[in-house]
This record gives structure tokens, C-alpha cells and sequence, in this order.
């Protein structure tokens, strides 16, 4: 069900709405705002870079490419000719991935850990990192600044590359939590079958991305049951008119300069669509793929211009 701002909200119209300001979003409203098109990007995220209104999130859809949005300035509802939905993934929790036991403190995820961090929260003395990715050796390394023994890194895959300096406990996960108040300690399991108990007073779940499709599977998007991001042609276009996604949203982890390189490839297609409004009669897969239009040829890199939404 979507939820709407209500009445009273402010109201504004922009040519593109890009929601997300990781690389991909902000590649892409770069691209299409060296053009001259209006671009408003909005990100929930508080230290929003420069040109993004941070600290705003989209609630849900008022109407076709038209989104219902709450910040720090109020409730608003934005109509755009386009939508570019960058809104990322994030990683799995603990509740997710079904790991049993008591539900102490200590407990945190990647990006948890290093927001705790930036905020000065207290961790911990004697920690666990699960995973074996590059956001694992992130957690590392946010542990070990802040003064933080990290006792093991666990991971269900082969020894990845010491890249954190730390020696990973392979082909192993992580099978329960204990304790009561605080967390005391993870067990886990190899594959041969053995099981061990880590004495830890705090665990990092990392990795395991999960993209956050929300706002597309309510729109009405085609979600793929494999990737769990929204069904794309080649020109980023999903199974709604006038909605695009780009980034990790579509598959749950995407380098930075993989998902820049999207959001620039996607201006072409944007433009083409608010310059006739056409979109594939059977949906994604029925129309050429990106830079085959020849909107492709007016972009130029050039600094973010965002455009105000009632002097906001």
C-alpha cells in the first residue's frame, strides 16, 4: 500500500526525479542536468553531497511518476516527466539471514557499524565480522579505528584475499547468538561438520546485499525473483512508463564505477522518453539497447544543477 503526504503538502513539477544519490543516481542526474533538463534528487540520507536534498524520502506514489515525499522541510509531492529510481541495496540482517538465539546488543550490520562509528557510539572491545566482501574488510578496518579487537572474520565461501589483514575462518556460518544484555559470544559451523563458540561482544553481518525495491514494486514494476530488483531493458527502462532504474537496486551489489557508468548510460534513454513519451509496448526487452538513441549525443558531463522545488 502506498502512503500519500496528505493534504497541505507542497507540490512541485521537475522534468526528472532521481531518488538515490549513490553513484549511479548522481552519475545520472550529472548527465541529464549538463543537458539543461531539471533534475531534483532527493536521498534519505542526512550528509547528502552538495546539489542533493538530503534527509528526504519517498513514501510512496501519488500518481504515475509522481512521488509523495517527507523531509526535513515537510511533507511534498513531486511530479516529474521522468523517474530514475537509484535507490541502492542494502545488507542482509541478522533477522534475515534466520540466525538463532537471543537477541543481545552488539549486534549490528556493515553500514550500521560505520554510522554508529561516525556518531560516536560506543562498539565494543572484542568483535566478529561476517563475510567475506569488500564492505567485510570496510568493517575491519571502521572496528580497528575505533579501537576494536576484531577476533575472527567468518565466511561460508573460500579464504577470500587478506585484504584486511585479518585471517578469515572459511567455509563456515555462523549458526547462533549468545547472550543476554550484551552479546557474549557466535557460534558457528564448518563445513566438515565441526562447530565452534567465538567469544565476541559484538558481531557485523556484511554483505549480502538485498536491493531495495520497494518503491518500484509499488509501482506497479516487474520484480526479477532471481536478482530481487526490478526487471530492465537495456535502456534501464522498467515494465512502468516513465520509470527507470539503474544501480544496485537492480541486482543487489554493484561496484561504484560500474554503477556510475550506468548512470550516465542512462541519460540517452531518459531524454528520448520526455522528448515522445515511448516506451516498449511489451515491456522491457523490446527496445534497443542503451546509446542507440540519439538523445545519447547531447550529453556532456558537467556539474550538478539541481532545481529548486518551491524554494527548497
Amino acid at each position: 500500500m502506498n502512503r500519500t503526504a496528505g493534504a497541505g503538502a507542497r507540490t512541485a513539477a521537475v522534468d526528472v526525479l532521481v531518488v538515490g544519490a549513490g553513484p549511479a543516481g548522481l552519475a545520472a542526474a550529472t548527465a541529464l542536468s549538463a543537458t539543461g533538463v531539471t533534475v531534483d534528487v532527493v536521498d534519505r540520507a542526512r550528509d547528502a553531497p552538495p546539489g542533493v536534498r538530503g534527509g528526504v524520502t519517498a513514501i510512496g506514489w501519488a500518481a504515475p511518476r509522481t512521488l509523495d515525499l517527507v523531509g526535513p522541510a515537510g511533507p511534498e509531492r513531486v511530479a516529474a516527466g521522468a523517474v530514475v529510481l537509484a535507490t541502492g541495496a542494502r545488507e542482509r540482517p541478522r533477522g534475515a539471514r534466520l540466525v538463532p538465539g537471543t537477541r543481545p546488543a552488539g549486534v549490528y550490520t556493515g553500514g550500521e557499524l560505520i554510522g554508529a562509528v561516525r556518531r560516536g557510539t560506543p562498539i565494543g572491545r572484542r568483535a566478529v565480522v561476517v563475510g567475506g566482501e569488500r564492505i567485510s574488510d570496510t568493517a575491519v578496518r571502521t572496528l580497528r579505528g575505533a579501537g576494536v579487537l576484531v577476533a575472527a572474520m567468518v565466511t561460508d565461501e573460500d579464504a577470500p584475499a587478506r585484504r584486511a589483514r585479518t585471517q578469515p575462518i572459511a567455509r563456515a556460518v555462523v549458526t547462533r547468538l549468545y547472550g543476554v544484555d550484551r552479546l557474549s559470544g557466535v557460534g558457528i559451523r564448518l563445513r566438515d561438520g565441526r562447530t565452534r563458540t567465538l567469544s565476541c561482544d559484538t558481531v557485523v553481518f556484511t554483505g549480502d546485499w538485498i536491493p531495495e525495491h520497494e518503491l518500484a514494486r509499488r509501482a506497479g514494476a516487474a520484480i526479477d525473483p532471481g536478482t530481487r530488483g526490478p526487471v530492465v531493458d537495456g535502456g534501464h527502462r522498467t515494465t512502468v512508463p516513465g520509470v527507470f532504474a539503474v544501480g544496485s537496486l537492480l541486482n543487489g551489489s554493484d561496484p561504484a564505477n560500474s554503477a556510475a557508468r550506468q548512470g550516465r548510460s542512462l541519460a540517452g534513454p531518459v531524454l528520448d522518453y520526455l522528448a515522445d513519451g515511448a516506451w516498449p509496448p511489451d515491456g522491457p526487452g523490446a527496445s534497443a539497447s542503451i546509446g542507440s538513441s540519439s538523445a545519447a549525443d547531447q550529453l556532456k558531463l558537467g556539474a550538478l544543477r539541481v532545481s529548486p522545488v518551491n524554494g527548497s
